[in-house]
């Protein structure tokens, strides 16, 4: 027996609950040993005002260079923010150095729009990046961009719709399966918040009441939960009904203290329930 390693690809932020620093507590928490491969260092995530960040793109090959002549293993890697073109090609060389399952969360955009940050080449380099990944975790916006469609009016989508896009997706990949997270459908009033599972030609709807506006950081809380536990030998079900489930107590939670919503989500008070 062996504890199992997930080396998690992503930025490093200090105060606003995103990324690696929501990440690794709570792949921790799921008894994984995450080992962090920072994209960059921010000192609050960029839904704040002023911000500041050091690129680590230049650190990145020697980091993983360390990583090699180590002769370290992971069961897992899983890629979150990548900062650039270059960030994309480094990772797609990490993949094939270093034999593994391979999770892609696809952080390019919401709402209908790519992030600033995001270029056309680096939206072609996470296409082509597909071909590695054994489960992908996209929101509506990313799934679309992931495809080269139009995003639905509204970002209200049809079942039958979201079938189509994450088949397509998973068609892309070596894995076939595919969650499409945060999906508004059109057969309800906005109240439901649904998350789409494709594995490898199954498919099923996991729902929950939609709880308070947006917060950042709740897909990476999803994505943590929902990693881990599929990477802990859960089925996609089960692994992303207990997603959901925890995201939305944090929100709850969010709710009861009036965090701003560029503060996150407060999982560290939940952290101990997770199993």
């Amino acid at each position: 027996m062996r504890q199992k390693k997930i080396a998690l690809v992503n930025d490093v932020t200090g105060f606003g609950r995103c990324s690696l620093t929501v990440e690794l507590p709570i792949i921790s928490a799921l008894k994984i040993q995450v080992c962090p491969l920072p994209t960059a260092l921010l000192s609050v995530h960029t839904g704040f005002e002023n911000y500041f960040m050091d690129d680590f793109t230049d650190r990145l090959e020697k980091y993983i260079d360390s990583w090699k002549k180590n002769n370290l293993a992971f069961e897992a890697l899983a890629t979150g923010f990548l900062g650039s073109a270059a960030q994309i090609e480094i990772v797609r060389r990490f993949i094939k150095n270093f034999p593994a399952a391979v999770i892609i969360d696809p952080v390019m955009g919401d709402h209908g729009k790519i992030y600033k940050s995001y270029t056309p080449e680096m939206c072609r380099g996470l296409r082509e990046l597909l071909e590695f990944a054994d489960l992908v975790t996209p929101n509506l916006t990313e799934a679309c961009q992931l495809l080269g469609v139009a995003y639905p009016e509204g970002g209200v989508v049809s079942d039958s719709q979201l079938a189509t896009f994450a088949s397509n997706i998973a068609a892309k990949t070596r894995g076939g399966r595919v969650v499409i997270t945060g999906v508004t459908l059109d057969t309800d009033d906005g109240s439901n918040i649904a998350n789409f599972i494709f594995d490898r030609g199954e498919i099923h709807l996991v729902t929950s009441k939609r709880l308070g506006g947006d917060r950042s950081g709740t897909g990476d809380v999803f994505f943590a939960v929902a990693a881990a536990s599929w990477l802990n030998g859960e089925n996609l079900i089960d692994a992303t009904k207990k997603a959901a489930s925890f995201v939305a107590k944090c929100i709850a939670r969010a709710e009861d203290l009036n965090l701003p919503w560029n503060w996150g989500l407060p999982f560290e008070e939940f952290l101990t329930e997770l199993r």
